[in-house]
């Protein structure tokens, strides 16, 4: 049975939307009026790289079973959908507009799984030691997650790497790492039912009989996305830098026995909330996968290019590790040098007045 699925993000959110549109589901996205205009007149475009395949393969909405449209947060009719995916960056849940439809969508009572970096404040009320830990100062404005329901809340791990190439239009998307999306379960057996329904359908697709990468699994844990943390603060954080942002594969592998303690000091935090060690990915894995990621983090380019806010998981990893008692200098200073340069745009970004 095709399902129809919301996803509030159209960049990031189109990897998922077309793995689901190939499983013959439906799927908006919501976005900017005028990405809205260009991906329904024109469609998506999803570059990928099959299994030993040397180049990217191109995928077009157009051309597969399921039906896309894309459409700005005001014009969004609920009743329409099964499920919500939550694709944008944090700090954009605080647009006037895309706040007003997630109070909507929390008063429709509609499970939302979470592809953002960034868990959802309601999904880490769902964890016993985090219920109850003062996080807020992480986020962007945490009164945007205050209606929702906790246990309608789940987390998928954003493992693909994937961005859009600056010299495309809004509606192309460039996979460059194409690992699997990993979600946590709801609290409510027939959200989980669809969940397991959408893994299923995707996991049987093929594209000229070949299997297609980024798959969606579904694991009854709550802490397997969160071993995406140590992969952040190893990586992508320490991306941004007191000066020119430098590549993932440079912050982890200039000095790898740092990078080691990092990863495994932020696996231990994870460990101490109550995660099983095989929820986690070994370091040796991560490091093995880092190596080709040549491009700065996503986080490390907003801050390059002015952005005032990003996704504070550094924050949130930060503010845990010392409720819990196991701080470690190492995270304390990559927080110290992201503020910073938050702090430097906010300040140049200011100094015109109004």
């Amino acid at each position: 049975m095709a399902r129809s699925i919301l996803i509030l993000g159209a960049s990031y959110g189109s990897l998922l939307a077309t793995k689901l549109l190939m499983a013959g589901h439906n799927v908006t996205l919501v976005c900017r009026k005028k990405t809205a205009e260009l991906i329904n007149r024109e469609g998506t475009e999803v570059r990928i790289k099959l299994r030993d395949e040397a180049t990217h393969r191109a995928i077009f909405s157009r051309d597969l079973p399921g039906t896309l449209d894309a459409t700005p947060p005001a014009e969004v009719e609920l009743s329409r959908y099964d499920l919500v995916g939550l694709a944008m960056q944090e700090p954009q849940y605080t647009n006037h507009t895309i706040r007003v439809l997630m109070i909507k969508i929390a008063e429709a009572k509609l499970p939302c799984l979470s592809i953002m970096n960034m868990p959802p404040l309601p999904y880490l009320k769902r964890i016993p030691a985090l219920a109850e830990m003062d996080l807020e100062e992480a986020y962007t404005n945490a009164r945007v997650w205050e209606r929702f329901e906790p246990g309608l809340v789940s987390l998928c791990s954003p493992d693909p790497q994937a961005f859009r190439p600056p010299e495309e239009p809004a509606n192309v998307l460039h996979v460059g790492l194409p690992t699997n999306f990993k979600a946590a379960t709801f609290a409510h057996e027939a959200h989980n039912t669809l969940l397991r329904q959408l893994e299923a359908d995707i996991d049987n697709v093929t594209l000229d009989g070949q299997d297609v990468p980024v798959k969606l699994k579904v694991f009854d844990s709550l802490f397997v996305p969160l071993a995406k943390w140590s992969m952040l603060l190893t990586g992508n954080y320490r991306c941004i830098t007191s000066h020119e942002p430098q590549s993932i594969r440079d912050a982890v592998h200039d000095d790898l026995e740092l990078s080691q303690a990092i990863y495994e000091h932020v696996d231990a935090i994870a460990r101490r909330l109550g995660a099983d060690p095989k929820d986690q990915v070994p370091f040796e894995k991560y490091a093995k996968a880092a190596a080709s990621l040549l491009k700065p983090s996503s986080a490390a380019r907003a801050v390059a290019n002015g952005a005032p806010f990003i996704e504070r998981v550094d924050l949130l990893v930060k503010l845990i590790s010392h409720q819990l008692g196991l701080p470690i200098a190492e995270i304390d200073h990559t927080v110290q040098t992201v503020d910073q340069k938050l702090n430097e745009r906010i300040v140049e970004g200011g100094s015109g007045g109004l």
